[in-house]
């Protein structure tokens, strides 16, 4: 009997199936109507990761690279790409971004460069693309300041690592940190798009 019913059961109707919310029904690429959506507040966070030879990223820490500050040039790069995401990315939306922030920090244990992004908006629609343009983008120009010395620089792991707000709710990539800590951590008072975390209260 429970196989019969197995067999019986009807595929769910096209209109609740899921599909690609920047498709229309006859294939047409669409901007998505946000427009009944609330506004909220909205936060993304992405990275990348730049993996150099030894000598590289030596050069690049100690700013004797040929081209200049790799890291305060990728970093400026960064926010400007994630500004300009909605001319980059044809079917996104135009954000008035709240705060954007753009690090890269040398890691010469994992043998390269760390590209954080993250970004915020106050509106109706998420800043996940902005967060990963300013990575990619952060990540594309320490590529083009050390090519010079390096051709086979890789760009590894663009990735988003986390968005809050929206009615999709919060998201978190586990263990994006390296320590399967589910969600990013950072030191008190330290600063983070669209925030400004207090310093913690000594004990006692």
């Amino acid at each position: 009997m429970d196989r019969e019913r197995t067999f019986d059961r009807k595929p769910p109707a096209r209109a609740a199936r899921r599909r690609l919310t920047h498709v229309d029904r006859s294939g047409r690429p669409r901007m998505v109507d946000v427009g009944a959506k609330p506004v909220t507040a909205r936060r993304a966070v992405a990275e990348a990761f730049v993996a150099l030879a030894p000598e590289t990223l030596s050069l690049v820490i100690d700013g004797k690279a040929a081209k200049g500050d790799v890291l305060t040039v990728a970093e400026v790069a960064g926010v400007m790409g994630a500004k300009r995401t909605a001319d980059l990315i044809p079917l996104c939306h135009p954000l008035p971004l709240t705060d954007l922030l753009v690090t890269v920090t040398p890691d010469r244990a994992a043998g390269g460069l760390r590209v954080r992004a993250e970004a915020a908006t106050t509106g109706q629609t998420g800043v996940e693309m902005e967060a990963l343009t300013g990575a990619s983008v952060a990540a594309l120009t320490i590529y083009d300041m050390v090519k010079g010395v390096e051709r086979g620089v890789e760009i590894r792991s663009v990735r988003l690592v986390s968005k809050t707000g929206g009615q999709g709710g919060d998201w978190f990539r586990p263990g994006a940190d390296g320590r399967g800590e589910a969600r990013p951590t950072r030191r008190p008072g330290e600063r983070a798009a669209g925030r400004l975390r207090k310093k913690a209260r000594e004990a006692g």
